[in-house]
């Protein structure tokens, strides 16, 4: 059976005219990717090629259930031209999610339309083998769910926590038990292509590109979360950094405390101002004889961030208490970083959200408090739009864009 331009995407064993078709063909599809629809006039000026090649290119993606006609535009005289532009079920990708204690799965068309989302698929993430082999377990049973054949699957993203270096696939905080990268692993039990990503900063590409973003061109996204993740947009791209470590907000050293964090130092943003800084506290002052709705109904240890988020939402005071004085720690790290960007735009986004003017208000009082006033009176803040949705639709969009997109 001849393949199509897609399975031809990752073949290394293509050369000469053969390899220069499917390229002249992937530039085509990544231009619509892009544009949306075009004319073969528009593709002929943008790729620089001849009506005849383009029009060859063009018929041959109609064949292979890539390209449809759109309709005609309008023209100042004789024939009018036609719009084509990418069947949208032609391909697919999936986007992963990973939490603490579920995962959150997505699939998404080639025209950027999410189509179907699993919601908290429950899932432990622990650093050993057989999570990993868990989270392999649960995105094979997605696939076999949604029913599409395998060969459309174009890629699969996936958003974890910690160190990413996405250009490699390695992830070095979680499961880097081999020297072959995580993401080739993962690929070679699911039998597709698989592109890793931060969790916050596959929030951010959500949000950025599918949340409330306007005109805005220089924006942060915090995700407030056990951890801080921070994604950042500079005139408008995604900035990752050199090593593509961008963003470890949480890790400033802003207090001056004996509390170990997680990445081994003392007195980072993340031990008094995180989920895991909140429960830490809650669990302390249940200790201490405070006394909360959660006391009866946990014990002191299994109690843990979405715990005390439901306990706030249902006006448990010290639940309010603690999350106030997590915003209000937040806030003084979101002055730093808005004095060094001067963003138009703040987003939080994340777990912690779900708590709404609990956690807004007094970070919103921090920042005023913190920052310099010429400088936070240019920045907006303001709430995610997607919420849980944030990272699972930006993981979809970030796999598609990076397969389609020509280089």
């Amino acid at each position: 059976m001849v393949k199509n331009s897609f399975e031809q995407l990752n073949e290394l064993n293509i050369t000469g005219v053969a390899y220069k078709n499917v390229r002249l063909k992937k530039a085509v599809f990544s231009y619509f990717a892009k544009i949306g629809s075009a004319t073969i006039s528009d593709l002929c000026k943008e790729l620089n090629l001849s009506v005849p090649k383009v029009t060859s290119l063009i018929n041959d993606l109609i064949a292979e259930g890539i390209v449809q006609e759109n309709g005609k535009i309008e023209s100042a005289g004789g024939r009018k031209p036609s719009l084509y532009g990418l069947i949208p079920d032609a391909a697919f990708f999936i986007g992963v999610d990973v939490k603490k204690s579920y995962v959150i799965i997505g699939l998404s068309d080639l025209n950027k339309n999410v189509i179907k989302i699993s919601e908290k698929i429950p899932y432990a993430l622990h650093n050993s083998p057989e999570s990993l082999e868990q989270l392999c377990v649960v995105i094979q049973q997605f696939i076999k769910e949604i029913r599409i054949p395998k060969k459309k699957i174009l890629g699969i993203g996936i958003n974890l926590s910690g160190r990413i270096n996405h250009k490699l696939g390695y992830s070095y905080s979680f499961f880097n038990f081999k020297e072959e990268p995580l993401a080739k692993v993962i690929e070679g039990k699911l039998g597709i292509r698989v592109l890793l990503e931060n969790d916050s900063r596959g929030m951010a590409y959500g949000e950025f590109y599918s949340g409330i973003l306007k005109e805005e061109r220089d924006v942060l996204f915090l995700n407030l979360d056990y951890g801080i993740g921070l994604g950042i947009l500079i005139d408008g791209q995604v900035y990752y950094g050199k090593s593509g470590y961008s963003g470890e907000v949480g890790h400033i050293p802003l207090f001056e405390n004996e509390i170990l964090c997680h990445c081994g130092k003392k007195g980072c943003l993340e031990t008094e101002a995180s989920g895991w800084a909140l429960t830490r506290m809650f669990k302390q002052k249940l200790q201490e004889g405070s006394t909360s709705v959660l006391s009866g109904q946990h014990k002191s240890r299994d109690i843990e961030m979405e715990d005390i988020i439901k306990a706030a939402n249902n006006d448990d005071v010290l639940a309010i208490e603690l999350i106030e004085e997590v915003g209000r720690n937040i806030g003084r790290g979101i002055a730093i970083l808005i004095n060094i960007f001067n963003p138009q735009l703040v987003i939080l986004g994340g777990s912690l959200t779900e708590t709404g003017d609990c956690i807004r208000l007094p970070i919103k009082s921090s920042i005023n408090k913190y920052s310099l006033n010429l400088v936070n009176n240019d920045t907006q803040l303001k709430m995610s739009k997607l919420g849980q949705h944030a990272g699972v639709i930006g993981s979809c969009l970030l796999v598609r864009d990076k397969i389609l997109s020509f280089d």
